[in-house]
């Protein structure tokens, strides 16, 4: 009998010192021992079934509390995040982390704090594409052409174009200093510039007098789009004008309001979308009454696989109610409507919420292949034109730019150049 009690202290010893060992890690970081563990451990099935933010969450904790190595708790987060929206399978809906989602609301206003100026990416840092005349960058005596090489003095060859803007932009009033390479001096210059609240153009034009032809290129359709474009349309039309070329190639979109707003210049009371949701539930955007303004001359759109979203709206908008003529290549196909959610650390989610359809044109959502090549979608132009690559476009010279040239003599069959 004592053999018998010695064996039943002795196991229920063991089993002490199991539960203990097994229960010792989640002691140590002073939590209770993990029921589900427990459970699972003993074969007992748990009652109810984890949801999705349950199993996030204890997959979340698992790694930061077990991984072999220390991992930063918001990359981990943001990471989780990332692979939320990757999973839809739609490159419109995606999450922005704080960085990228003031970027995205900087440019969705046009309006940030900076110097005024456009980079594109150069072998020795940013080469200025183009100065706004009204900025600091211009009154500091930079211009096009010039390269960025520094920014406070932290050389930024060899980085990418969208870190080096991060590098310039700031608060309105404060200073930068850039190392700037200019074609008229033989050593590099520090310009110390300060930063002013920036109202980037989004719109810009030019008028070929010999022809009697206006240009306009809307770059995106952001908020001070529509008083931009007023602007340069009166520009235009202090000249005689035969017709006006519109360029939207590679116009990535942007605000709905502003693509409506514009379309109010050309006619009131006028279905622009149609959105279709989820639910089956539908809504449309018209034409704002009281905004008509007279063009008495024909006009011509450019778009390409590039132009997309609002810039996909406004051209088929023009083009379906016969106000306009699309010359280039077939659009990006966008015909989805996307919302922004901000969340709780300054990032957002921007979302797909809704199909959009044109007043006549049929459905031209974007299809591709496994590999994401293009298959079908997107407006047709009326009259197609490819770039030559090869060729060198000289923006005073339209006959360099062969998509603008056939759009000229789609105003002007016989334009005399």
């Amino acid at each position: 009998m004592k053999a018998i009690s010695n064996v039943l202290v002795f196991c229920a010893v063991l089993a002490a010192c199991f539960l203990f060992g097994f229960a010792w890690p989640d002691l140590q970081r002073g939590k209770l021992p993990s029921s589900h563990a427990m459970n699972s451990l003993f074969g007992v099935k748990s009652g109810a079934a984890a949801s999705p933010e349950q199993e996030f969450s204890h997959a979340y904790t698992k790694i930061l509390t077990d991984y072999i190595r220390p991992v930063d708790p918001t990359n981990l987060k943001y990471a989780g995040m990332e692979g939320l929206m990757s999973s839809l399978g739609d490159p419109h809906t995606v999450f922005m982390p704080p960085t990228t989602a003031e970027a995205f609301n900087d440019e969705t206003k046009a309006n940030f704090g900076g110097v005024g100026a456009r980079l594109t990416a150069d072998p020795l840092g940013a080469k200025i594409a183009s100065v706004f005349e009204d900025g600091p960058a211009y009154a500091a005596g930079i211009r096009e052409g010039n390269i960025i090489s520094g920014v406070d003095g932290q050389s930024v060859t060899g980085k990418e174009i969208d870190d080096i803007v991060t590098m310039i932009k700031g608060k309105e009033g404060t200073v930068v200093h850039l190392t700037v390479i200019q074609n008229d001096k033989k050593e590099p210059v520090v310009l110390t510039i300060k930063r002013a609240r920036i109202i980037a153009p989004t719109v810009d034009s030019k008028y070929f007098s010999n022809i009697q032809i206006g240009y306009m290129s809307i770059l995106s359709f952001s908020e001070p789009t529509a008083a931009q474009f007023d602007h340069e349309i009166a520009k235009l039309e202090a000249h005689p004008l035969k017709g006006m070329v519109i360029d939207l190639r590679d116009n990535p979109g942007g605000l709905l309001d502003s693509a409506v707003d514009m379309l109010s210049r050309f006619f009131e009371n006028k279905l622009v979308v149609k959105m279709k949701f989820r639910d089956g539930h539908e809504e449309s955007a018209e034409t704002i009454p009281g905004y008509v303004h007279s063009f008495n001359y024909p006009i011509a759109i450019l778009i390409n696989e590039d132009s997309a979203s609002a810039a996909e709206i406004f051209s088929g908008c023009l083009h379906d109610y016969g106000r306009a003529k699309l010359v280039g290549t077939h659009s990006y196909g966008k015909a989805s409507v996307q919302n922004v959610f901000p969340l709780i650390d300054q990032s957002s989610a921007k979302i797909t919420i809704a199909k959009y359809f044109l007043p006549f044109t049929p459905f031209f959502g974007r299809k591709v292949d496994q590999d994401g090549v293009f298959l079908s979608g997107g407006l047709e132009p009326d009259v197609k034109a490819e770039l030559d690559p090869a060729k060198e476009i000289d923006p005073k010279n339209p006959k360099t730019d062969g998509q603008l040239w056939k759009a000229i003599q789609v105003l002007s069959p016989q334009p005399g150049l």
